[in-house]
């Protein structure tokens, strides 16, 4: 198979993809901003047809899936990593490492590679156009994938590329020198979503776009966290809804790092949140089911294309956005998200780092305060993981009590599942 027919979506009879409807000029029928490449991907076997697919499947060699990649499969078939229709091949690996494009016709930008690690011994069992199935440990499968490609990717040259360092240190590269250097890429088709605690807030790319057009948004902007929502947080929310009609409030759920909240006490945060302090109808609180990467800039871009997939107009941007240990400047996500805006299609929002000024009585950024760090009320995570655990109360101005309750309930009795 071509790349043309790979990227473009015009595929060949029999190959499963297919667009949730004809490609957008631009704007969907809502006014929304088209998925990237054009068209939302649809990976899904439904009815009829899924149960013939599980019962081929028993008789396929499977290969192992990790969380990772089960969640990477599980956001191919909905579209989110749309205009993927399945884990990269070389070509494409070797493209979005050098420049962040997708090879072939369209060029589109992709910042991250997805790819499916398998241990080199299943690899050298693989031949080009042989179906497989895909299963996590110790269950059935859950999709398939028709193999175009094996290749060998140099982990370090990705990890410096990706990340911008090889240190293991780093929870993106440590992950990445973890993994098998040998890689399947190839078309998949999905019947069988991971198990998801929250199954009330898990919509896909189509169910999103159709509840901001139920609701008459023509403008949304995406809010990406894997943290509690704090005061600053919620200025800068609230800032956003100033401008939009709508805010998608998109908390990651995919693997973190071990000392990242768990993302039900997350959850339970967003939720007293939204009860408490915002416009319910101006409001959708869904989960992002990806992987953190931890890729800074490249992140960034990739956060907003998903989102942009999932039908945000908009894209907030904060302070050292998928950052980690200070190891990317500040506005370094910004930055690149703004210079390839204009292929982007999602407009950015992108803010400094929000406070509480004490002197301004009012959360407030360096863009709107004249007064110094003396008076700005700022708590690391480390800080307000260690009151809770004490039991000493944070301060109103940095998170609101409803959120706290949450916090201490969880961090108090070390759970949070």
């Amino acid at each position: 198979m071509d790349s043309t027919t790979r990227r473009t979506g015009h595929m060949a009879e029999g190959t499963g993809w297919r667009p949730l409807q004809p490609p957008y000029p631009g704007r969907d029928a809502g006014g929304l901003p088209a998925p990237h490449g054009g068209a939302l991907v649809d990976l899904l076997v439904r009815g009829e047809e899924r149960h013939d697919a599980e019962r081929r499947a028993q008789g396929l060699a499977a290969l192992p899936l990790a969380p990772r990649a089960h969640s990477d499969l599980w956001a191919l078939a909905t579209g989110v990593l749309s205009p993927l229709t399945g884990f990269m091949d070389r070509d494409d690996y070797a493209s979005v490492l050098a420049d962040m494009r997708l090879d072939g016709p369209g060029r589109w930008i992709w910042p991250l590679p997805v790819v499916l690690p398998v241990p080199a011994d299943t690899a050298r069992a693989l031949t080009q156009g042989q179906t497989v199935a895909l299963a996590p440990p110790g269950t059935s499968p859950v999709g398939t994938l028709t193999v175009t490609d094996v290749f060998t990717r140099d982990l370090l040259a990705e990890a410096r590329a990706v990340y911008g360092t090889d240190d293991p240190s780093h929870p993106g590269v440590a992950q990445t020198l973890c993994d098998s250097p040998v890689a399947v890429g190839g078309l998949v088709r999905v019947w069988r979503s991971p198990p998801a605690p929250f199954p009330g807030y898990a919509s896909t790319p189509a169910e999103t776009r159709a509840l901001f057009a139920q609701r008459g948004w023509r403008s949304v902007a995406g809010f990406q966290t894997r943290n509690p929502v704090h005061r600053a947080h919620e200025y800068i929310q609230k800032c956003a809804l100033e401008l939009v009609d709508g805010l998608l409030l998109h908390p990651l759920v995919g693997e973190t790092r071990e000392e990242d909240l768990p993302a039900a006490v997350r959850m339970r945060c967003y939720e007293a949140l939204i009860r408490h302090y915002f416009p319910a109808d101006r409001v959708v609180l869904a989960v992002f089911p990806v992987a953190m990467r931890y890729a800074g800039p490249r992140e960034a871009v990739f956060h907003a294309i998903c989102r942009k997939n999932y039908g945000c107009t908009h894209f907030i941007v904060g302070r050292d956005h998928a950052g980690v240990g200070g190891r990317y400047g500040p506005f370094a996500a910004q930055d690149l998200v703004r210079e390839l805006q204009p292929e982007l299609g999602i407009a950015v929002l992108a803010f400094d780092n929000a406070f509480y000024c004490r002197r301004c009585g009012n959360t407030a950024t360096a863009k709107t305060c004249p007064h110094g760090d003396d008076w700005h009320l700022s708590i690391s995570g480390t800080a307000v993981r260690t009151l809770l655990r004490e039991g000493r109360p944070l301060p109103p101005e940095f998170s609101r009590p409803e959120v706290v309750a949450v916090l201490a309930q969880a961090l108090g009795t070390g759970g949070g599942s």
